[in-house]
């Protein structure tokens, strides 16, 4: 995909990957659609960073999980910024963590609907912008927890699982016109209440011995959005070797 002068829209893009999706996005020459739900002044400063590289970037705000009316705003609010959207990146989610004995029914609708269903909706109405721009690409970020499950987070890696078949099975709805891909972050950002031996024992089970960082992930979204139009379905491990260690 020719990149320069294109829409993205990235959820969750006001801290953390999300925030580098965005600004590696408008590395590339595109404008961002800068999504957040509570971090206003986050989403800001990414904005701002995003404009001082050249392009045009708006803050837009939605409780993704809510459910569909309000990814349906939002990408109407965009249609009337832009007038087309030709990328949308899924990043919005919560990282609870959850041991078994202490799930709730709360925990889990809570974690399905922003981690799930948000993604869901969004990429769902979207759709029809993209198609109506003439085709792109929707990169959802997973996790390699959803490939190799880990404890103590239950929901949520059933919910990352969930979105590494959404991307395979909305890659076959939405061909040809519509590219749709997954990155799957391995170590990148440890919890922060994560004690330091358990960090060092992560990275000697890397194969590269070293944990990644947010500008890798930011990497491999912008590969599959604009380094290649022949990759669809497909899951981008950035684990630094960890799945098959």
């Amino acid at each position: 995909m020719e990149a320069q002068g294109k829409v993205a829209l990235v959820t969750g893009a006001g801290i953390r990957v999300g925030r580098e999706i965005a600004l590696g996005l408008a590395r590339t020459g595109m404008h961002v659609a800068v999504h957040y739900h509570a971090s206003a002044e986050d989403a800001e400063a990414t904005a701002a960073e995003a404009r001082s590289l050249g392009v045009e970037a708006e803050t837009f705000v939605a409780d993704l999980g809510a459910g569909s009316d309000e990814a349906r705003r939002l990408v109407a609010e965009i249609d009337e910024r832009w007038g087309r959207l030709d990328v949308l990146v899924n990043s919005a989610a919560i990282f609870p963590r959850t041991p078994l004995e202490s799930i709730d029914e709360a925990v889990w609708e809570r974690t399905m609907a922003v981690n799930l269903k948000g993604p869901f909706f969004t990429a769902w109405h979207a759709a029809s912008l993209i198609r109506r721009s003439g085709g792109g690409s929707i990169v959802n970020i997973a996790d390699w927890a959803g490939l190799r499950p880990y404890k103590h987070y239950l929901p949520y890696v059933i919910s990352k699982g969930a979105i590494i078949t959404m991307t395979k099975a909305l890659a076959k709805e939405l061909a040809p016109q519509i590219r749709v891909n997954a990155v799957a972050p391995g170590p990148v950002l440890m919890p922060e209440d994560m004690p330091e031996e358990t960090i060092e024992r992560v990275v000697e089970g890397t194969l590269v011995k070293r944990l990644g960082s947010p500008a890798d992930v930011a990497g491999a979204v912008v590969f599959l959005v604009a380094g290649t139009d022949f990759v669809t379905g497909h899951v981008l491990v950035v684990d630094g070797g960890r799945l098959i260690a």
